[in-house]
């Protein structure tokens, strides 16, 4: 399988026309409907369900779409980094992060000093909880993590970043906890609960309930954002951090925290045992610079 092969097939799914993706390719329609067949033929399974007017991936091309995806970005960032020199600050930056505040604010700060020192070089922001991110680090789709622990990072270097998350709950401003200044583990019995879907989590949580009251029964989530609809319904509450309220448009919620007090920290993380960019170990730098002249700021 053939790197341009790739990129054709990528090209014809996102454009979902043969003839338009020709085009964009410099290539007759003929010639392309021949290499997208000989790649089906090769991988022995339809990729296309093929219309009229469009044609639609088959769930074995939208496998072959992330991968794909996956493989040519992988081989785009290894260029980068064998042809780039110590003098020659350019390149991508490929950073993983959650959606709470606190690392958004600190990650903004330090990514606007580094560009003003290196303008050429770019960033791609990845957004997920830290599993997600810890895969894609592992597969070398993410240089960088800015992690919620708790969370195993024995593979990883890291720089522990003083920034703490107060967890809690968002609930709606018509549910009866919204009148409260703190919940308490007894607030919550017999009401639905949303909760993160990493395992370590829920275990800190059940822990901080002291299993009086299973989480086995619990909606569970990925991002906050994904189950707000509810929460504006009155339909339960989510525990979650106070950063991840921060980000959410909050007319119609608002976040207790737990008494007594759960806290969790954030950590910056890259791969053990890989050699890194330039780039990349002049962020790293950058980062820990950021902390230590601001050390006040983030430990108050």
């Amino acid at each position: 399988m053939e790197l341009r092969i790739l990129q054709y097939f990528l090209m014809v799914a996102r454009e979902e026309n043969i003839t338009r993706a020709a085009k964009q390719l410099n290539m007759t329609q003929p010639t392309l409907s021949r290499q997208l067949m000989q790649l089906e033929d090769e991988l022995g399974k339809p990729l296309f369900i093929r219309g009229k007017r469009k044609i639609e991936l088959t769930d074995e091309g939208v496998l072959l779409r992330r991968r794909a995806e996956e493989i040519l970005s992988l081989v785009n960032k290894t260029e980068q980094e064998i042809t780039q020199s110590e003098e020659e600050m350019v390149g991508q930056i490929m950073i993983g992060t959650g959606i709470f505040s606190s690392s958004q604010t600190f990650l903004s700060k330090v990514i606007e000093e580094f560009h003003e020192e290196y303008p050429l070089v770019k960033f791609d922001i990845y957004t997920g909880n830290a599993d997600l991110i810890k895969e894609r680090i592992d597969q070398g789709l993410v240089d960088i993590g800015i992690l919620l622990e708790p969370v195993d990072i024995s593979k990883y270097n890291h720089i522990r970043i003083p920034l703490q998350e107060k967890w809690g709950v968002i609930a709606s401003k018509e549910n009866k906890l919204a009148k409260k200044q703190v919940v308490e583990k007894d607030d919550l019995k017999d009401v639905p609960l949303f909760l993160t879907n990493r395992e370590i989590i829920q275990s800190e949580i059940s822990n901080w309930l002291k299993g009086d009251i299973p989480l086995n029964s619990a909606y569970s989530y990925n991002f906050a954002s994904a189950i707000l609809p509810f929460i504006q319904d009155n339909k339960g509450v989510a525990i979650t951090i106070e950063g991840a309220y921060q980000v959410l448009n909050q007319n119609q919620i608002c976040f207790i925290p737990f008494s007594p007090q759960l806290s969790t920290n954030t950590v910056l993380v890259w791969k053990k045992y890989t050699r890194l960019s330039p780039v990349i170990n002049k962020f790293i730098k950058k980062s820990q610079e950021y902390l230590e002249k601001n050390r006040s700021l983030y430990e108050k």
